[in-house]
């Protein structure tokens, strides 16, 4: 009689999915992927405006269409980016909280193609309009930096800031970032120039910044190849 095949037995959800449990912490700031309630707060947050009218500080339209739309792109672009997820082409979608808090200030990301080959990262961020101007940004986006600087060995960190977003570009200055050439996109029919930014390994070493706590990337650490 053939013995039964003995079944691993998952405890939690993260037991699957191990960036679940990934965490980045700074003084001020807790940096993981939202459960239900926080991405339904997330997405409420981003329907309440992410920059003010008549400005378009980046190329997703957040001013344009409904609150409900805005509330929709955050929902699918998180689920998007768990769906998707390889190796390969990884896209990891953190939402920003207060510390001790469940109430999130916005979102940021750290992506990667062909990472195991090119050592190379790109960030993104936004916050809701209440939180900007007080240095959640750059505190954030120092957080995803350790991540893959110091904890995934990335050689670079690139980044592209429309040549008016004075904030984003500051954060990218005081991060260490240099130019890097320039991209071009399409958006309502027309170009739109923005400046390309890198950031070494080497340039990162010797910046000036926050403490930052990554916990939960041992078991995780597979996933991002």
């Amino acid at each position: 009689m053939r013995r039964a095949k003995r079944v691993r037995k998952f405890g939690v959800l993260a037991d699957l999915w191990p960036t679940l449990k990934l965490r980045l912490e700074t003084p001020r700031l807790t940096l993981r992927i939202p459960n239900d309630d926080e991405l339904a707060r997330l997405a409420e947050l981003a329907a309440g405006g992410v920059h003010r009218d008549g400005e378009r500080p980046f190329l997703t339209p957040w001013t344009e269409g409904t609150p409900e739309e805005r509330a929709e792109h955050v929902l699918r672009n998180h689920w998007g980016c768990l769906a998707e997820w390889s190796v390969f082409d990884w896209y990891l979608s953190m939402a920003v909280f207060p510390s001790g808090s469940e109430r999130p200030l916005g979102a940021v990301t750290l992506r990667a193609k062909d990472f195991p080959v090119t050592r190379e990262v790109r960030t993104t961020s936004w916050l809701g309009l209440e939180h900007q101007g007080q240095g959640y940004g750059t505190e954030a986006r120092t957080a995803l930096l350790t991540l893959a600087f110091d904890h995934l060995e990335a050689t670079d960190a690139l980044t592209e800031v429309f040549q008016d977003n004075h904030a984003s570009q500051g954060v990218s200055r005081r991060l260490g970032y240099q130019p890097d050439g320039i991209s071009r996109d399409p958006r309502d029919g027309k170009v739109l120039v923005s400046d390309r930014l890198r950031l070494t390994a080497e340039r990162w070493a010797g910046i000036e910044r926050v403490s930052v706590s990554v916990v939960g990337l041992d078991t995780a650490r597979s996933m991002f190849g």
